[in-house]
């Protein structure tokens, strides 16, 4: 793609506030004269010198190691330079501020990134990728964005672009060439390889959707009347004391949020008040703001009591949840109903019967939101996607089955191959309109 030469960027890498280093990373072409004036001597490519980082007036505005990456073995692509000071917010702002009288802008979020998708030096996904990976809330999240950053993700649907370029290359063989009565179908083997890489798109496109729990994590809020246990099951499902738990009905007020982790998937935890009707102007805004809670939800978990199992009162409940909601009934408090833990189904809805107190049965429970999630399976497979990534790898799918019924009609069947190639190209960025680069790389964070 290439990128033309352009203006020098710069910017403070490291995070704000305290550290023992701090990094200001510069980017731009020949960046030799720059690296000679602000420390007094010429720097050696690929080699951590110690040095003084100089102000205009020659006194030392730090001593740290200057690193120098000549065009084009950098990341981005472009020369570049690494200043690795002391840690400090003042003196990393002070040299920030001598690299800019010295020529260089203070660089956009996700400038450097940009550059170097740009500059060939990284695909879309990878670029993406360094972003997730600073963004990684679990090591399973942090590990499969890794993994995209090492081309992984990118390899895959190469591969499936590759053969649906020579899928084309075939069935389009037939339109320009329409004298030689070639039978591309049977000939070719057509519906085979088609059926092949659909099935390997499928198998992508479930990986993704597993792995784009790794970074939104699921929704789950805590569900029904007062007093049958809601803050008891946060504060297990937590492992610590992080809600109020009394005897008395209407203690939560407000919903109370926690995120945990269960075979890597964030599971954000929404403790709501207890649903009934209620006089108390307090407690009927906590009302109010549970079933909020519960329209954004990804899954309800409604608590019953496990001593007289769901009740009229249980049932108003949960004839007004959501329908497109899923729904798992929690029997809770089985000890005192002297019951054993179990997993089943009643009524078309999965049940848990469980202790809260105790922590009996909290693995069935477990089990339940990862299959909600469509964890079941998945390993060190997935692929941490983002939205725009499972949409275009959706209209693939989608196009590449409208060609598979379409195939003894040759030139809808290669315009459907066209427009799935298109879309998983949109993936790596080879067709990839600039507003959309535009709003990936503004959400990068500042230095990189």
């Amino acid at each position: 793609m290439g990128l033309p030469r352009t203006d020098t960027i710069a910017a403070i890498a490291t995070a704000p506030g305290r550290g023992g280093i701090g990094v200001v990373r510069v980017s731009g072409e020949n960046l030799m004269p720059f690296a000679q004036v602000l420390s007094g001597q010429p720097p050696s490519p690929r080699r951590a010198l110690l040095r003084d980082f100089l102000a205009a007036d020659g006194i030392a505005i730090d001593q740290g190691i200057l690193l120098y990456f000549p065009a084009p073995h950098s990341f981005t692509g472009e020369d570049v330079l690494e200043l690795q000071g002391h840690g400090g917010p003042v003196v990393l702002q002070m040299l920030l501020t001598r690299c800019v009288e010295l020529g260089a802008r203070l660089a956009e979020p996700g400038e450097f990134s940009r550059r170097a998708f740009l500059n060939d030096k990284l695909d879309l996904v990878q670029a993406e990728a360094v972003a997730d990976l600073i963004d990684a809330t679990t090591a399973a999240a942090a590990r499969s964005a890794l993994r995209s950053l090492s081309g992984e993700f990118s390899r895959e649907v190469g591969s499936l672009v590759k053969r649906l370029t020579e899928l084309r290359m075939l069935v389009e063989a037939t339109l320009d060439f329409p004298e030689e009565e070639i039978d591309v179908v049977r000939d070719t083997d057509a519906a085979e390889r088609l059926s092949d890489i659909r099935a390997d798109l499928a198998s992508l496109l479930e990986r993704a959707r597993a792995g784009r729990l790794l970074s939104s994590g699921l929704q789950v809020v805590l569900a029904g009347l007062p007093n049958v246990g809601k803050s008891s099951l946060l504060n297990r499902l937590a492992g610590e004391e992080r809600a109020i738990v009394t005897e008395v009905a209407g203690t939560t007020r407000d919903a109370v949020r926690e995120t945990i982790q269960v075979e890597g998937i964030p599971l954000h935890i929404v403790d709501t008040a207890g649903l009934r009707e209620t006089d108390d102007v307090v407690e009927k805004i906590g009302v109010e703001r549970a079933w909020a809670e519960i329209q954004r939800a990804d899954v309800v978990l409604q608590l019953v009591d496990a001593r007289g199992g769901e009740t009229p009162a249980d049932h108003a409940i949960a004839v007004r949840l959501p329908a497109a909601v899923e729904r798992i009934v929690v029997e809770n408090k089985c000890d005192l109903a002297g019951q054993a833990a179990a997993r089943f189904v009643e009524g078309g809805r999965v049940h848990v019967r469980m202790s809260a107190k105790s922590g009996e049965g909290i693995d069935l429970l477990h089990d339940e939101l990862l299959r909600v999630a469509g964890w079941s399976g998945h390993g060190e497979d997935v692929v941490l996607a983002r939205e725009r990534h499972l949409e275009a790898l959706g209209v693939a799918a989608e196009k590449s089955a409208l060609a598979a019924r379409r195939l003894d009609q040759i030139e809808l069947c290669a315009e459907e191959l066209r427009l799935a190639q298109e879309a998983l190209s949109r993936i790596t960025g080879e067709f990839t309109a600039d507003d959309l680069l535009g709003e990936i790389f503004s959400r990068f964070c500042i230095g990189k």
